[in-house]
């Protein structure tokens, strides 16, 4: 296996079509130093969830984390981290959320796991509470990712894989700083914080002599954002769903369209793809860019997409087992879970969206109803849904 440093940076709750914007100038250079994959899924909208099937390829139903509050990872699921630790690699992770806490496990395999977070202003464990907007309330800020990141990597003398999480673009909206780039509201605000001091990050990192060419670089979000009508494509509040609070509850592309760039060694610069890939192809796209053999996975590597500049669409699995905790907590009693697919054919891109208990689905033309407003339903003999993943490729 081939050495490069590795980076991962999960930019939290970031949607696709504003992380692609164009104002985010630290985005901006990791767009134009690597490749760039405009139409990326997320597996779903939590971003414990979301992060265990980056860090094991596997869906939800294999990882085995599918709510908020109730699993943790599958003690039998490899992750990446495992693999790059037993490879001979430092293993260290600054992350800023209660989702990602050692209690979830996905800390397995890092030597180094930093997961400290304050307490939530009423001086409640962030981890007891089933909120995803009141969680908002406990991160660790962007400089203290970057100064903590760069405190780890700076005592490190061999490769390493260092695992950066920037929280601060998830509710309140509340950007402590003006950092001088043009947004069109608090939520792009906290963006473009996030943006500059991520820049901070891959600044000391330079000044420490890893360069960027020679560092394979993994950037995306686990999920995006719906703020109920900052934006065309939302849905929550007033726009018909008011128990979506910004993610967790829907499965449109305001929430599951995530960013994904990576560069480094190998990858070509200043590229875009348009094909249709997944959050689950990272864990087997990294290991073959390393030359090292990947698990069974339910991800297929983007590495002969990334040689050969052609690739073909992938059909993407999403689900949400939130709604179930959402009605459990009370308010909404007709709530339930949902799964998705979203797939492409020379006719265009469609998505299915379902609950996995019921006969009916909603398909969504995304050529001719881009905002996902105008489904046609179908009626499914019973069992033909259900809960399940895709079959995973080898």
């Amino acid at each position: 296996m081939s050495r490069p440093n590795i980076l991962f940076i999960s930019l939290d709750t970031v949607r696709a079509d504003v992380a692609y914007s164009g104002r985010f100038p630290t985005i901006e250079r990791i767009r134009q130093g690597g490749t760039t994959f405009l139409e990326t899924i997320s597996s779903c909208p939590l971003t414990p969830v979301s992060h265990a099937t980056v860090f094991t390829g596997l869906q939800p139903p294999r990882h085995g984390i599918r709510h908020l509050m109730r699993e943790q990872l599958r003690t039998d699921v490899p992750t990446l981290a495992e693999r790059l630790r037993d490879a001979g690699y430092a293993t260290g992770a600054v992350v800023s959320c209660p989702g990602l806490n050692k209690w979830y496990g996905i800390d397995r395999g890092f030597d180094f796991y930093d997961d400290e977070i304050p307490l939530l202003p009423d001086g409640r464990d962030p981890l007891t509470v089933n909120d995803v907007k009141m969680r908002g309330l406990a991160l660790k800020r962007a400089p203290l990712v970057a100064e903590r990141a760069l405190r780890w990597a700076a005592e490190q003398t061999g490769p390493f894989f260092l695992f950066a999480h920037f929280f601060d673009a998830h509710w309140p909206y509340e950007p402590p700083e003006d950092v001088g780039v043009p947004v069109g509201n608090p939520y792009e605000g906290e963006i473009a914080y996030s943006d500059h001091y991520l820049g901070t990050l891959l600044d000391g990192l330079e000044r420490l002599g890893h360069d960027p060419a020679t560092t394979l670089t993994v950037c995306f979000s686990d999920h995006g954002e719906d703020l109920g009508g900052a934006y065309p494509n939302d849905h929550a509040g007033e726009r018909g769903h008011p128990y979506e609070e910004g993610h967790g509850c829907l499965l449109f592309d305001a929430t599951q369209r995530v960013p994904l760039m990576i560069s480094g060694p190998g990858v070509p610069r200043g590229v875009e793809h348009t094909e249709q890939v997944r959050l689950v192809d990272i864990m087997p796209t990294t290991l073959d860019l390393l030359g090292a053999d990947a698990p069974a996975s339910d991800g297929e590597s983007l590495g002969p997409m990334l040689r050969t500049g052609t690739g073909s669409d992938r059909a993407a699995y999403c689900e949400t087992y939130f709604p179930e905790e959402k009605r459990a907590a009370g308010g909404f009693p007709d709530l339930l879970a949902l799964a998705a697919v979203r797939v492409a054919d020379k006719t265009g891109r469609r998505k299915l969206i379902w609950r996995p208990a019921s006969t009916e689905v909603d398909v969504y033309n995304l050529v001719t109803d881009p905002l996902e407003v105008a489904p046609e339903r179908l009626v499914t003999p019973p069992g033909r849904l259900g809960d399940a993943a895709p079959p995973p490729q080898t």
